[in-house]
């Protein structure tokens, strides 16, 4: 089970995904409509090829309608911003110098292109709790792999 947790964009995202989908899913139903009046359905390209659209937008509102009631949307900064916790732009140092800027969110929100990771991770686990300069160590398929916690930051960039 994935934790609960979300930030405030996050949970607008998903919310605005699952409008958009019941909006797709009228479309689709009409086209799948159309499809089957065109007559044998076992070799209608058009028919079998909406069928499955169909099934992926209503297994992924199905999955919306259950998650967005348990999700908790974590809006304020921790008590203690010197801290990693929710929520956090943290930047690492590894032992060459080189930089890396994560930002802990929920898993539903995780997107590695933007650097953001889920608090579900290995490395956000080890991260959290951690202050400034504080070292992690992180078990990766090449090996463990050590980092310095040199920022911890709360904006939204």
């Amino acid at each position: 089970m994935s934790s609960p947790y979300i930030t405030k964009p996050g949970y607008i995202t998903l919310e605005q995904e699952q409008k958009a989908l019941w909006k797709r899913r009228a479309e689709t139903t009409k086209a799948l409509s159309a499809a089957a009046a065109e007559g044998d359905r076992s070799e209608n390209a058009e028919y079998i090829y909406r069928k499955k659209e169909l099934r992926e937008i209503d297994r992924r509102i199905r999955y919306l309608q259950k998650r967005l009631p348990e999700l908790k949307v974590v809006s304020e900064p921790p008590s203690n911003p010197k801290q990693v916790f929710f929520g956090a732009w943290v930047t690492l140092e590894d032992e060459h110098g080189d930089t890396v800027k994560y930002r802990i969110v929920g898993p539903d929100e995780f997107d590695p292109a933007k650097g953001w990771i889920s608090m579900d991770s290995p490395m956000a686990r080890a991260l959290l709790s951690k202050s400034l300069n504080d070292e992690v160590q992180v078990q990766t398929p090449a090996g463990i792999v050590k980092y310095a916690v040199i920022d911890i930051r709360y904006d939204d960039t």
